[in-house]
């Protein structure tokens, strides 16, 4: 959406974000908002810029928002503290809590990240295999200090920039769940590197996930999910299944779900299609099932289900 009207860009950006108080800071600005979003359920990302210098007032009900400016800067008042993110880091707002932007800048556009306060705090606890009874510990600022952190970051910049050319695959509620959930998982990961404490995942709690994953491979997992059948967190599962499988639970999971596509495509009768195999098997992208099929069995899905 790109507006100038003060009024549609205030409804644009409650409707997207959170009610607010915006105002303008020079006289001589022209409000001039651009805003890209995509609402995936419990997560809503995109990218926004007022195009004029401003200050927001807003209390964030019931959710955690987090702003990484592409450019300019951000200011804001956090219960006294002065908090300022620029280029490559990032502000955290805590749900609930007023916490008015005192500047933003002309020339900052920000990539926009909105975390349903339950949804993200049930997460964190499968995340972290550890229960949540009060608000996420987080940051007011974030930086790029740490691979994870880098990780996240660049990975919803890629994301809120390629939103335009995304209509069609976010239609799907399949993947607006799985998006949000890693969306979700590495900003928990990025955030809270030390919180660690429980011991190394064991080999029954790696054969209880590839249980679950043989019982229902269709299932659309996250890795969340798996760590909560192990009831581990999610890094001590992916070392469980490094030490003990040799590969990370993902890779797991797609060559059950290979061997499945393999077995139907084999024994497919002249009305099956390679289409229908791979979604039956929670292959959402026909063009990466066929290169990973064809990695492992040396052929495309299509010349097995003509052999």
């Amino acid at each position: 959406m790109d507006t100038h009207d003060w009024n549609e860009a205030a409804r644009a950006v409650s409707g997207a974000y959170f009610p607010h108080e915006l105002k303008l800071l020079s006289p001589a600005d022209r409000l001039d908002l651009s805003m890209r979003t995509a609402d995936l359920g419990s997560v809503t990302i995109g990218r926004i810029g007022w195009g004029a210098e401003v200050a927001i007032d807003c209390d964030y009900p019931d959710a955690y928002e987090v702003n990484m400016p592409m450019a300019g800067f951000l200011e804001s008042a956090h219960e006294g503290e002065k908090v300022v993110s620029g280029e490559g880091e990032g502000t955290v707002f805590q749900p609930n809590i007023a916490t008015p932007i005192t500047r933003w800048s002309q020339d900052c556009t920000v990539v926009g990240v909105k975390f349903d306060r339950f949804s993200l705090e049930r997460e964190m606890e499968r995340v972290l295999a550890s229960p949540v009874h009060r608000k996420v510990d987080v940051p007011s600022h974030i930086d790029p200090r740490t691979a994870a952190t880098r990780s996240w970051m660049h990975f919803v910049r890629m994301l809120s920039n390629d939103l335009p050319h995304m209509r069609d695959l976010l239609s799907s509620d399949l993947m607006k769940k799985q998006i949000a959930s890693t969306i979700a998982t590495g900003f928990i990961l990025a955030v809270t590197p030390d919180l660690e404490t429980t011991p190394p995942a064991r080999p029954r709690i790696v054969n209880r996930v590839l249980d679950q994953m043989h019982d229902d491979p269709a299932r659309p997992w996250t890795v969340a999910d798996m760590a909560e059948v192990a009831e581990v967190s999610v890094r001590r599962l992916q070392e469980g299944f490094q030490q003990y499988v040799g590969t990370t639970p993902v890779v797991c999971l797609r060559n059950i779900r290979l061997a499945h596509a393999h077995e139907d495509l084999t024994k497919a009768n002249d009305s099956t299609t390679v289409a229908e195999v791979a979604a039956r098997w929670g292959f959402t992208h026909t063009g990466r099932f066929a290169a990973a099929y064809r990695s492992k069995y040396g052929m495309s899905p299509s010349e097995s289900l003509r052999s």
